[in-house]
């Protein structure tokens, strides 16, 4: 059996973050999960502690309650429509990229586990603006001195039934789920199989760096 873990989970009032709280507080090999939210995420668990923080571009005040985390799951994202290329840029690489140095540094033997998406652009030169934003931010997560960055790239993500953080717009097209996995098993996924594919990930390592929708569901299967 391998060493157990203990998670920081960002984006958790969120819902790709609750889904990932949701699977590391019922997996046996995470001991520990602490949760950084904006708001209250109205879970309780004793597995479970929480920090409110508003302004995720210094985390100087709360730097001493961070080590001792050897998996962070960088869930937290906001949607690149109608939103100007300056504000995403910030909201996305600026923030992600405080987040990570300050765990790098009181954390250097995590691993750190981010949240892309399916087209991001490594190359950092495309047409879209949100992967190259994207982009560059997966390839400076990579220069930081973590044990391992690994870049999740899901598609289509089928929310898990119950949790209150579903996006409406979800129930009008999880129809479609199986006929797409079916077709194309590369661009869908479960959200509990993206929970379960990060905590293995972090348990067992992986051959890749970037972390598709096929690598997702085999990492899934990958029970620790």
């Amino acid at each position: 059996m391998s060493a157990k873990i203990r998670a920081i989970i960002t984006g958790a009032t969120g819902m790709v973050g609750e889904g990932v709280l949701h699977e590391c507080l019922q997996h046996p090999q995470v001991e520990a999960v602490l949760v950084i939210n904006r708001k209250p995420c109205d879970v309780q668990h004793p597995k479970l502690k929480e920090i409110i923080h508003t302004d995720f571009f210094d985390f100087s005040p709360i730097k001493n309650q961070l080590p001792g985390y050897d998996a962070c799951f960088f869930c937290l994202g906001i949607s690149s429509v109608g939103v100007k290329e300056d504000v995403y840029y910030k909201m996305t690489y600026t923030l992600t990229m405080h987040v990570a140095e300050v765990l790098s540094e009181v954390n250097p033997g995590m691993s750190f586990c981010y949240i892309s998406g399916a087209g991001t652009d490594s190359s950092e030169k495309g047409r879209s603006m949100w992967a190259r934003v994207k982009g560059k931010t997966e390839n400076d997560l990579a220069k930081l001195p973590f044990k391992q960055v690994y870049n999740f790239r899901p598609g289509f993500i089928k929310p898990t039934k119950g949790l209150k953080n579903t996006l409406s717009f979800y129930k009008y097209v999880d129809w479609l789920f199986p006929l797409g996995r079916a077709l194309y098993p590369n661009g869908f996924c479960t959200l509990q199989e993206l929970g379960l594919a990060m905590i293995n990930v972090v348990v067992k390592g992986y051959k890749k760096n970037i972390i598709d929708g096929k690598d997702i569901i085999v990492l899934a299967k990958d029970v620790a």
